[in-house]
């Protein structure tokens, strides 16, 4: 099982990235999809989610009508559009993958770093 998260990087306040995860090595279709981010000194904490079935998603708060969650299960990728990035949006952000119907299958990607500064 893999999940390889790909796209952070540096960005000024404002910018614009995109977040990709590959996945392999499980029938992603059958998965909820979730992105975390860890900020520095932080707790991880969950920033958006997607169902398997792309028929629902979920957002943190402080992300709301900047950043937009998307799937393609037909390319065992989910995606992370993010916009008008601030500095507090700065952590290492995580793909998450959890089994609609047997939450205790779950997998974790390694990370990508997202920095927002000036």
């Amino acid at each position: 099982v893999q999940l390889v998260e790909s796209g952070g990087g540096l960005v000024q306040p404002g910018g614009s990235l995109r977040l990709s995860c590959a996945a392999s090595g499980f029938t992603f279709r059958n998965y909820d999809m979730n992105w975390y981010r860890q900020p520095p000194g932080k707790e991880r904490e969950l920033v958006a989610g997607i169902s398997s079935r792309n028929d629902n998603t979920n957002y943190l708060d402080s992300v709301k009508g900047r950043f937009t969650i998307s799937r393609d299960n037909a390319k065992n990728m989910v995606s992370l559009e993010m916009s008008s990035l601030r500095p507090e949006d700065t952590a290492v952000y995580y793909c998450y993958a959890r089994h609609r119907w047997a939450p205790t299958l779950n997998y974790w990607g390694q990370g990508t770093q997202v920095t927002v500064s000036s």
